[in-house]
């Protein structure tokens, strides 16, 4: 099974946890970059999986809509939201407390070489850990992340957005399961650029509040089984 290190940076400011990623995902590429021209000797290169919550935040992907924020600079302030664009693919979704917020910054050479089977077993560990808390959920078709009630148009509900880059099969960015997150946030956008779809929570689904920590060694215990690897 192959090793991955894992590592919890709690609630961190998303531009401090965007440089990360970026610090990681970049020497992952360097390495690999260097292996090609040096096919005598090569670098191992490393895997991780980072857990993280963000302060109040709204992303826009390399595909998204700026009008699809609905708020201007001063509907920001007074939310105490924050607003960037960023790199990975998808359009606009919120991060915020309540949510576990997934990097998987992975060498898929060590996995599978297939962005596809990637994004569905995100997914797929999703819809695995909500099963152990009783709730059946599925996909949309032509829409990645994780749904409940998928193809019903009157009660269809998003509760993991999802949104990655790749580069020399380098992973980064990833997935934003809302846990006991603040759902009003999303009424200031129109989640990943869907308008006629509801977003949930994990705690609304149950009606209680949910243990997060919890939640998060579930999702780990899935992803290492979907995955073969062993965190560190």
């Amino acid at each position: 099974m192959k090793e991955v290190q894992f590592q919890d940076w709690g609630l961190i400011d998303y531009k401090e946890a965007w440089e990360r990623q970026e610090t990681l995902f970049s020497e992952t590429v360097r390495i690999k970059t260097e292996n090609r021209t040096k096919p005598e000797s090569q670098l191992p290169t490393e895997d991780f999986l980072i857990f993280c919550e963000h302060p109040h935040v709204y992303t826009l992907g390399k595909s998204g809509k700026p009008e699809h924020l609905l708020l201007n600079e001063q509907g920001l302030e007074e939310k105490h939201a924050t607003y960037y664009k960023i790199n990975r693919g998808g359009d606009i979704t919120y991060h915020g407390p309540g949510q576990i917020v997934g990097y998987p910054i992975l060498d898929l050479d060590h996995f599978f070489t297939d962005i596809h089977k990637y994004l569905r077993y995100l997914e797929e560990a999703i819809i695995l850990t909500l099963k152990e808390y009783g709730i059946e959920a599925g996909r949309s078709e032509g829409q990645t992340g994780v749904w409940i009630d998928a193809n019903n148009p009157w009660t269809a509900r998003k509760i993991c957005a999802m949104g990655v880059r790749c580069s020399r099969w380098v992973t980064m960015h990833g997935f934003a399961f809302n846990v006991n997150a603040d759902l009003n946030y999303f009424g200031n956008i129109v989640p990943c650029g869907i308008s006629d779809k509801a977003v949930t929570s994990l705690n609304k689904e149950l009606s209680r509040e949910v243990d997060i920590n919890e939640t998060k060694e579930i999702l780990k215990t899935k992803l290492c089984e979907l995955f073969e690897m062993k965190l560190v």
